[in-house]
């Protein structure tokens, strides 16, 4: 990113925009000690280069739109947002650290200095291969996360807190789980591929 240039990142939207494919689910209030079963619906739409811009929204009431943009860098796109992969590894670092500090204010857990530092490593031969007729393809490798506390609570309480913290951290899960999965393409108003797994 140039020093003339700022990211365009997201602000709040007017309103949610309107899945196609599906309907958003209701919201529905869970009894404890029963489950909150909630979701959080995008719909993206993408423009010249690399330019996409997606409204997001969770569906329990009181969370807002929020519009956000993305973008790639140079030579593809024009580095005006950031790229699709940093809010994936925003989104997982920032999952854990809400559980995290939710957990230790429920609990009563005096941390003076709370920091997560994570490392993803992606693999990919967009750059590479496909010039030479190759199909692109792309993986996560490994994800690694640092969560560093200063406390003066014992190193029990605070190892118990990470436990709870990355057993509630919806993303985690999702990194550490095989989880149901579902594409659709839908060509020129026609389903062409249904898959899932």
């Amino acid at each position: 990113m140039t020093e003339n240039k700022l990211y365009h990142v997201g602000e709040r939207a007017e309103e949610q925009s309107v899945p196609t494919q599906y309907q958003i689910s209701p919201f529905k209030k869970a009894r404890p000690p029963e489950p909150l079963h909630f979701e959080v619906n995008l719909v993206a739409e993408a423009f010249d280069r690399q330019k996409k811009t997606g409204v997001v929204q969770v569906n329990i009431p009181g969370f807002s739109p929020l519009k956000l943009y993305c973008d790639e860098q140079p030579p593809v796109g024009d580095d005006t947002a950031p790229p699709p992969l940093a809010f994936f590894a925003a989104g997982i670092g920032f999952c854990l650290m809400t559980h995290l500090t939710d957990i230790l204010t429920a609990r009563k857990i005096q941390v003076d200095s709370l920091k997560l530092e994570q490392r993803i490593k992606f693999m990919t031969n967009l750059g590479t291969m496909r010039e030479l007729g190759y199909t692109t393809e792309g993986q996560c490798e490994m994800v690694e996360t640092h969560v560093i506390i200063e406390s003066p609570e014992t190193e029990d309480r605070i190892k118990d807190l990470l436990d709870e913290a990355e057993g509630a951290c919806m993303a985690h899960h999702a990194l550490r789980n095989p989880i149901p999965w579902s594409t659709r393409l839908v060509y020129n108003g026609k389903q062409a591929i249904s898959r899932s797994g």
